[in-house]
């Protein structure tokens, strides 16, 4: 049995919790705020060090429906607003890649 540290940080409501492991290096990908949303929502995350990054959204079938960010990026806290008002309501997903650090979480759209 191995230990597991469980850090809990107040950005909001709360929507889950999250493993030390999953935040390496000081990188971050938060929940999507609003969650579920109508028509847009804000994507928050945090790198460690300045790097390139990306910011893609997902359907539930694995297609890429938008690139959000696509750019060289400075460290620090960063957010970016999604507008689906051209998007069905449904479940997608949105992830960020950034250096060896990639993360992905779930976001709902309720019209």
């Amino acid at each position: 049995m191995t230990d597991t540290v469980i850090t809990f940080t107040a950005q909001g409501p709360a929507t889950g919790i999250e493993g030390l492991l999953g935040n390496a290096k000081g990188y971050n990908l938060s929940q999507n705020y609003p969650n579920p949303f109508n028509p847009s929502t804000v994507i928050k995350y945090n790198l460690a060090e300045s790097n390139h990054v990306t910011l893609k959204i997902y359907d539930v079938m694995g297609n890429q429906i938008s690139t959000l960010v696509d750019e060289d990026k400075p460290a620090g806290v960063h957010s970016v607003e999604f507008n689906a008002e051209h998007l069905s309501s449904g479940v997608y997903f949105y992830q960020l890649r950034s250096g060896e650090f990639t993360d992905m979480k779930k976001l709902s759209l309720i019209k």
